[in-house]
């Protein structure tokens, strides 16, 4: 349980996710967030009597104890933290599309300025893996740069897309830090330094992430879904309405084990346990949250939970106590208590006249019995379901239908089926018209990736004049690879990428992962056969010899990746050795480093001509300065028509390179992309 203890209203509006909170001195915290403008503020209410004034930072003519820091540029991310590891003090650490600039606000000075080409979307300081000094490790498009407090670029590698979210955790338990990495194609990816261990896939962008403890870390996504993972394991995951704008481990009860703070769009703030998503505590702001973090801000000894809003509001929490907390569990626990009982009362009168009303039904008159007596069903009656591949037509898609049908002649009134990442919401109703009632209705579903997901369908089964139901529950598992439809070799044109490998376990293992990963007519025994792509990739083809030996023929290589991924988590190998030979993807890489020359060349001229202009425009501006302190108009306007020719000329000029950058960075992104690909085969 959470009390507050202090209230701030600052006059300055805040950019969500960029709030933190910095010792800049090696003492006092000071609140520390984005706003707009270009500007970031900093709240320092521990030293009134120090006013900073330099180039960058300014004060604040709205709150004496608020300095602004002028980036003159939109701020993408923010963070603070002990960067020089012979200094105390925080350094704050500010990231913007195109540079990252790392500030010294006790000295009022740079610590170091860099440009960073691929932007910086997310931020985090810290220790990761062996590297021995601190880490600024920004995240951008496909790429991770990590600096040192000189500016020395420690740290490189790409990723799938582009970066939203960083957290640092020691996800292996090696006592070293992994980075994990949340970005906007849906994956949570763990990186050992520059190499990828891990991968989790979610059903939205992933936009925060926060450690924990240990190897749990919280996560949330673009679509409201917050949830807590422990290595690759999901414990538990809720979906709200409202968007989560922050996430924050922090230990409210002083259990030892932290709770998952998170701030909503709406102004709520809860807290959730770690371990089974239940709510301990909740409070609400007037406006959306901006920023949860947490420090002595009191400077009384005690971590006091931070949160801001956009409009400004800050308010501090601390952990209740010992008397307190008892006093307000007791409360809690009655409150609790009563609500239980009081909605397990609405629940047994409601079913209580339902079979009251079922009862005078039943007994109403002889017609009604013959129809179906209204909610009463056969006891044998049961709910069955089958997949199966549908290769779609000129009025169809292709899709994976999903057929529910009921064992006797009771009809399915309404279906409801639950799922990740298929159906927008993440839920889908199939409700046919009464004319159209039977007991059997058909869903066709298309999953957008290949992933096992879990359907948790509800029918409500009655008969046809039946204005109440029964409810019957069920889940299937939906097969990784059940957009590939069996098909006969020779069907379409062979595939000319292929990834080859050995295996020492019997073929018959083999055999039943493929009978469990994708939807087959029925089991099969021979271990070679060929499937069409329902998404239009080709066909997909795995031959697998006596001798152990496994060939995957596809083009497309994040397929071939994902079924050898997915083959080895089946057989459990952790190493295996892949041949991969992917001639098409080869050539496309072969035609995009040439691309990559053409316009690095051009980028170095524009670059030369830009150079030169400006030293004309410097030349020019003189002799025209020169004219018109002399008196001489004519070459005074002369020079300035050169001025504005030239200027032109450089406009023109910063058009074609920022048009020749852009195509340079999606050649980039193609390049990384294709090498998270490589991985997936190799890793």
């Amino acid at each position: 349980m959470l009390v507050p203890v202090f209230t701030l209203k600052l006059n300055h509006k805040i950019n969500p996710h960029m709030v933190t909170v910095g010792k800049y001195d090696g003492m006092h915290p000071c609140l520390t967030a984005a706003t707009q403008a270009g500007k970031v503020f900093i709240h320092n209410p521990h030293t009134r009597g120090q006013r900073l004034s330099s180039s960058r930072i300014t004060q604040s003519t709205q709150d004496s104890d608020i300095s602004l820091l002028n980036i003159n540029q939109a701020v993408s991310c923010l963070a603070s933290g002990v960067f020089n590891p012979s200094h105390e003090h925080h350094s704050l650490l500010v990231g913007t599309q195109t540079d990252l600039l790392a500030y010294d606000v006790h000295n009022n000075s740079d610590v170091f300025y860099r440009e960073v080409a691929d932007g910086a979307n997310a931020i985090v300081l810290g220790q990761l893996g062996g590297i021995s000094p601190p880490l600024a490790i920004i995240g951008g498009n496909c790429a991770l740069q990590g600096f040192d407090h000189e500016g020395n670029d420690l740290f490189w590698t790409v990723t799938g897309d582009n970066v939203r979210s960083l957290c640092l955790c020691d996800f292996t338990g090696d006592g070293n830090n992994e980075l994990l990495v949340g970005s906007e194609d849906y994956d949570i990816r763990v990186f050992k330094e520059d190499e990828m261990i891990a991968e989790m896939t979610e059903t939205e962008t992933v936009t925060s992430l926060c450690h924990m403890h240990g190897s749990r870390f919280g996560y949330a996504l673009a679509n409201g879904t917050v949830g807590v993972y422990d290595r690759t394991a999901r414990y538990w995951r809720i979906k709200s309405k409202n968007q989560a704008m922050s996430i924050h481990a922090f230990d409210l009860n002083s259990d030892g084990v932290c709770e998952l703070i998170t701030g909503w769009s709406n102004g709520k703030i809860d807290a959730r346990s770690d371990r089974t998503g239940e709510v301990i505590f909740k409070d609400n702001f007037t406006s959306s949250v901006a920023g949860v973090v947490e420090g002595d801000y009191r400077m009384d000894g005690q971590i006091q939970l931070i949160c801001t809003s956009v409009e400004g509001e800050v308010r501090g929490y601390l952990p209740a106590s010992k008397e307190m907390k008892g006093n307000l569990m007791d409360a809690s626990v009655e409150q609790d208590l009563i609500r239980e009982l009081s909605n397990r009362k609405q629940n047994l009168l409601l079913e209580l006249r339902n079979y009251q009303e079922n009862s005078k039904a039943g007994t109403g008159s002889k017609k009604k019995e013959k129809e179906g007596q209204m909610g009463v069903i056969p006891a044998n009656t049961q709910l069955q379901t089958a997949l199966s591949v549908n290769a779609g037509s000129e009025n169809q898609k292709p899709s994976v239908d999903l057929t529910i049908s009921t064992s006797n002649d009771t009809i399915i009134r309404a279906v409801l089926i639950f799922a990740e990442g298929i159906f927008e919401g993440e839920s889908h109703v199939v409700h046919p018209s009464a004319q159209n009632l039977s007991g059997c209705i058909r869903v066709p579903i298309i999953p957008p990736k290949d992933v096992p997901v879990d359907l948790h369908i509800k029918a409500f089964v009655g008969g046809k004049s039946s204005t109440q139901f029964h409810v019957f529950e069920l889940t299937r598992q939906l097969p990784r690879f059940s957009m590939y439809a069996l098909c006969t070799q020779g069907s379409a044109p062979k595939p000319r990428g292929k990834a080859t490998f050995s295996i020492t376990d019997r073929l018959q293992r083999v055999v039943m992962w493929l009978n469990q990963s994708f939807l087959l007519p029925e089991d099969i025994e021979v271990p070679d056969v060929c499937f069409t792509s329902l998404r239009g990739a080709g066909q997909l083809c795995i031959k697998i010899e006596q001798s152990g030996e496994i060939t995957v023929s596809t083009d497309d290589m994040d397929l071939a990746g994902d079924v050898i991924q997915s083959l080895s988590s089946f057989l459990a190998i952790e190493d295996l050795s892949v041949d991969a030979d992917f001639p098409d993807y080869f050539e496309e890489v072969r035609n995009t480093l040439v691309q990559v020359d053409e316009y690095h060349s051009v980028h170095q001229r524009l670059t030369a001509e830009m150079a030169d202009h400006s030293n004309l425009i410097r030349n020019m501006l003189v002799q025209a300065e020169d004219a018109r302190l002399m008196g001489d108009m004519k070459t005074m306007k002369k020079r300035y028509i050169e001025l504005f020719d030239l200027n032109r000329d450089l406009i023109n000029g910063y058009k074609i390179r920022s048009n020749n950058h852009a195509e340079l960075l999606n050649c980039f992104e193609s390049c990384e992309s294709g090498d998270t690909e490589g991985w997936t085969i190799t890793g």
